[in-house]
């Protein structure tokens, strides 16, 4: 016979599936928000970003052997240049594929400027996010349920009983003769709701780790209409964190068409850059006059 959850198994998965779904939203915008162009056919451009996103580097070589260019996972193997390239890295493959390479015969692409992955700070919003969304769930119930029923032992069943029909929305709730009204207590907690500001709070740190990704967006929470200067300062720290990982990326791209004669690139994919960095707002023209205005804040 199956054992029947309890609470606390029943609040910890729903923890671990919010965490896992926050997880799954931001790794899917951060492996999506680059286009790398005329990159060989043979080479998987998912599987290049979910490695930098796991790892935070890949190597980039040609196999002779099988002719054909290959973007794989790498464990360095020691012994450094002058500027902390390995000098010595091992490409590998979940299917037992192994190739030992060097740095004269392939690249190594980072993630980012301090050659490390995102998934660690993304697992740390995930976490963040989740917890207050569930926040958010226990003080919204709270609302619809604020009592504590006391009462005897003898009672129990039946005072279950009476709380299925009082949660259950029940319009009426019937006492029988066995029921005694003496023998038992309710008191109201009154739970003060406090789900809007924590809904806020998620919102700010949903933005923030947009802004860690590079992902434009508006976390400035003030009721009047926003001045162009007031948007162009707010999308600064967005720019900025995606040259860290965007110039990771094309320093990549310059050895690797240096080395094998590619014209290999990356950028930011048109949606990030056009529809989502040409900020439409009411802007402040002076004078106590308002009008449409778009700024361009793509990365060139």
């Amino acid at each position: 016979m199956r054992r029947k959850k309890t609470n606390f198994e029943d609040s910890l998965s729903k923890n671990m599936r919010t965490y896992y779904e926050y997880l799954d939203r931001l790794t899917e915008l951060a492996i999506s928000m680059f286009e790398w162009k005329n990159l060989p056919d043979e080479i998987d451009e998912r599987f290049l970003e979910v490695t930098l996103f796991t790892d935070g580097q890949a190597v980039f070589f040609k196999d002779e052997e099988l002719d054909q260019y290959l973007a794989l996972q790498v464990a360095t193997n020691g012994g450094f240049n002058v500027y902390r390239v390995p000098l010595r890295r091992r490409a590998y493959a979940v299917n037992g594929y192994q190739k030992q390479l060097n740095i004269k015969d392939s690249v190594i692409i980072y993630n980012n400027m301090l050659r490390r992955n995102s998934i660690r700070t993304v697992k740390l919003y995930a976490e963040r996010l989740a917890n207050l969304d569930r926040i958010i769930d226990v003080n919204a119930n709270a609302q619809k349920t604020p009592v504590l029923v006391q009462g005897s032992d003898q009672q129990k069943l039946t005072l279950t009983n009476v709380y299925k029909e009082y949660d259950g929305n029940a319009p009426v709730i019937y006492g029988y003769s066995d029921l005694d009204l003496k023998g038992f207590s309710v008191l109201k907690t009154d739970a003060p709701y406090v789900a809007d500001k924590i809904y806020q709070l998620k919102t700010q740190t949903w933005n923030e780790c947009l802004t860690y990704l590079g992902i434009s967006n508006l976390n400035i929470q003030k009721k009047e209409r926003l001045v162009a200067d007031e948007v162009v300062r707010n999308q600064g720290g967005t720019i900025a964190s995606r040259y860290s990982r965007l110039n990771a990326r094309r320093e990549a791209c310059e050895q690797i068409n240096k080395m094998y004669g590619l014209d290999m690139w990356v950028d930011y994919r048109e949606d990030y850059r056009e529809a989502d960095d040409e900020v439409m707002f009411a802007g402040d023209t002076g004078g106590n006059t308002v009008s449409d205005m778009a700024i361009d804040i793509r990365t060139k």
